[in-house]
């Protein structure tokens, strides 16, 4: 249950533009760390959370480049982080194999031999991010799809790439894949500020960079403009869903796994009750209908799992979807059930994956990598299929 109070005080915190108090607060009440401290007068007092630097560099625009091949390796080191919207802890009771992913990775993890991952830096009005790039060994054959990549609160671009295993399934249909990253100056937690209403527009905030990070690429490598994508988990995922509605002529097909439609919240008391309490009274924001395809456990109890219904509830659609609904059983892993909107061409619109018995992780993901869950059907190679059967128009 909501602590009131707590609630108050993050909202007079968000107000004040104090957001890592107020993260920090709100996640003190989901953990049940106890109620905050009465001062006089009533107000509610809030131990100061410790702040990291930021870890972005910003001088440089490419920072570093290599070649995956047998005999390089290099090792990132990571320490057990909270879930991926920030210390809230999964509650299903389930244990997800890998799901703090291991210590260190090597370049084997996260991309094939023959391909290139490359770091550069991108800067608007906005701000800054940097990103990883992945350059398929295929490279040079024509243009190219692009898949944007929005990793999850607590990750990073290395450990993403190696919990998906996009890299891998990319360099088979010759796509290039690209994570950009939220630094810890942008958010404590390394979260995509998806619940902020300046980070949920056209041409500002968050969407401005990620669709500038997008339109970068598109400009010095071989791309093909008609096949653009854009994917997330968790915070990412809500932020996946944000570009899909604001950028419809930029992006083909949009993914989304564990996360929330755009514009369910306004600051981080209504994401907090949207996460936690599902999507009821929650109207968001329509876009454009731009393809989707989403992930989803249900027993997720991060986000709601009804919140995959609410990305996937477009009203203004005008044709007339049929729906198909199929269900499986992933060997010696987890049923789902795959619910697919199609239009009267018989393409899909759309589709829903809701993976039964898991929580809050990239279904089928690698071990190797943060907040995976191995058992499930396999989401990475499931979008790219999605992604691909879909391009602009003219």
């Amino acid at each position: 249950m909501l602590n009131p109070d707590m609630v108050r005080e993050a909202t007079r915190l968000t107000r004040a533009g104090q957001l890592v108090e107020a993260t920090a607060l709100l996640q003190r009440m989901l953990r049940g760390d106890g109620a905050p401290i009465a001062t006089r007068g009533g107000a509610v007092r809030v131990e100061p959370a410790r702040l990291e630097p930021p870890t972005l560099d910003l001088k440089a625009n490419v920072v570093e480049e290599w070649e995956s091949s047998p005999t390089q390796a290099t090792s990132v080191k990571r320490r057990k982080g909270p879930a991926p919207f920030g210390g809230m802890k999964d509650l299903s009771g389930f244990s997800l194999p890998g799901r703090v992913g291991r210590a260190s990775l090597s370049k084997g993890d996260i991309a094939p031999d023959g391909t290139r991952f490359v770091v550069a830096a991108f800067t608007n009005a906005a701000g800054s991010r940097t990103y990883k790039l992945f350059i398929p060994s295929r490279a040079d054959r024509g243009p190219r799809p692009l898949i944007v990549m929005l990793h999850g609160c607590t990750q990073s671009p290395d450990d993403f790439a190696a919990g998906t295993r996009m890299n891998f399934l990319a360099d088979e249909r010759n796509c290039f894949v690209v994570y950009p990253e939220q630094p810890r100056g942008a958010n404590q937690a390394k979260c995509w500020n998806w619940f902020r209403t300046g980070d949920q527009q056209r041409d500002g905030g968050e969407p401005s960079l990620i669709a500038g990070i997008t339109r970068k690429i598109m400009r010095e490598h071989p791309i093909d403009a008609k096949r653009v994508y854009v994917a997330g988990l968790s915070a990412g995922g809500a932020a996946a869903a944000i570009m899909g509605a604001t950028y419809p002529d930029l992006y083909a097909a949009v993914g989304v796994h564990s996360g929330l439609a755009c514009g369910v919240a306004s600051d981080l008391p209504s994401a907090l009750a949207v996460m936690r309490q599902g999507n009821a009274g929650a109207l968001g924001t329509p876009g454009a209908p731009v393809p989707t395809i989403v992930f989803h456990g249900d027993r997720d109890t991060t986000v709601h799992p009804s919140n995959a219904d609410r990305i996937l509830g477009r009203p203004g659609v005008a044709a007339s979807p049929r729906t198909r609904i199929l269900r499986g059983r992933v060997p010696d892993g987890r049923a789902y059930t795959r619910t697919i909107l199609t239009d009267g061409g018989g393409l899909a619109t759309s589709e829903h994956w809701s993976v039964h018995g898991a929580g809050h992780a990239w279904s089928g993901g690698s071990p190797a990598g943060s907040y995976t869950d191995p058992r499930g059907p396999d989401a990475t190679r499931e979008m790219l299929r999605f992604f691909l059967e879909h391009s602009l128009a003219g």
